[in-house]
């Protein structure tokens, strides 16, 4: 079992900024999904699967989003097969392999109970793109992490576009992750860590408390969804096709498990041209 990690909150600072030109969303929610919890503060085990190639990334993200105030993430021992990377009941999967040439570089999947309540969740990392120049580097390896891992509680993109000026998140789209030269602008910021944005919306999210608790620290919280098991999940596995960008880089299935229960799936997608030239 990997070393216990555990990065306490800090404080929450900055406001939320409104719809409008710009293209950043003053909520983004992702469907008011959420752990379900009787504390002030979430409290959930994320388990490493993570090689060594991916652990320092795994290790700055929970702490980067335990800065929001309503997080206490902890990195425990993995509880999966990071090749199929099933989940486990009230808690997070973290996993990276070579899933192979399939087009996406990160999945996010939530197991949801009682339309909104979060159950388990994972994050795949595709190795098989990061061993690629194009996303071998830490900035792009820093932005998926950082955005899968969000997705597994709850929160959403602020912005899907691609080729725009970075807004410093690593829940905003980008070409460009490490910003600066060689992007949209010369002096834009990374999109390499969460905002103050994101931990505004965080605050929304988890600013109330539920009779129940689909998380724990302890590791598993009672009965979860069904899984889809699947070695490389693709788009006949995840259900229905439900929402998609104008560029279809980003997407979301839903398939539905019966008996209230689904698992959603956010498929993160590499940049066709870069794939087209990638060595």
């Amino acid at each position: 079992m990997k070393q216990l990690f555990r990065a306490r909150p800090l404080a929450v600072v900055g406001a939320i900024l409104v719809l409008g030109t710009t293209g950043i969303q003053a909520h983004h929610s992702w469907r008011n999904y959420h752990w379900a919890r009787t504390t002030t503060v979430l409290a959930l085990q994320v388990g490493d699967n993570v090689g060594s190639a991916w652990d320092a990334y795994l290790t700055e993200a929970i702490s980067d989003w335990n800065v929001s105030g309503v997080l206490d993430l902890v990195k425990t021992g993995g509880g999966t097969n990071p090749s199929t990377c099933d989940p486990t009941p009230g808690r997070i999967e973290a996993c990276n392999g070579a899933y192979g040439q399939n087009g996406w570089l990160g999945i996010a999947q939530i197991w949801i109970t009682g339309r909104t309540h979060i159950t388990q969740a994972t994050t795949r990392l595709n190795d098989t793109y990061f061993s690629m120049s194009t996303y071998n580097t830490p900035a792009w390896r820093r932005l998926v992490t950082c955005q899968e891992i969000a997705h597994d509680f709850g929160l959403d993109h602020q912005d899907e576009r691609n080729n725009n000026t970075n807004l410093g998140s690593c829940m905003d789209y980008t070409n460009d992750p490490d910003g600066g030269l060689g992007g949209w602008s010369p002096n834009d910021p990374s999109n390499e860590h969460p905002n103050a944005h994101d931990f505004e919306q965080l605050q929304t999210i988890y600013g109330h408390k539920d009779s129940t608790s689909t998380a724990s620290a302890q590791g598993a919280a009672g009965a979860a969804a069904p899984s889809v098991r699947a070695r490389r999940p693709e788009a006949a596995e995840w259900g229905q096709l439900v929402r998609t960008s104008p560029d279809n880089r980003v997407q979301t299935y839903e398939k539905d498990l019966g008996n209230g229960n689904k698992v959603v799936t956010h498929v993160f997608w590499a940049d066709p041209e870069a794939d087209a030239h990638r060595n």
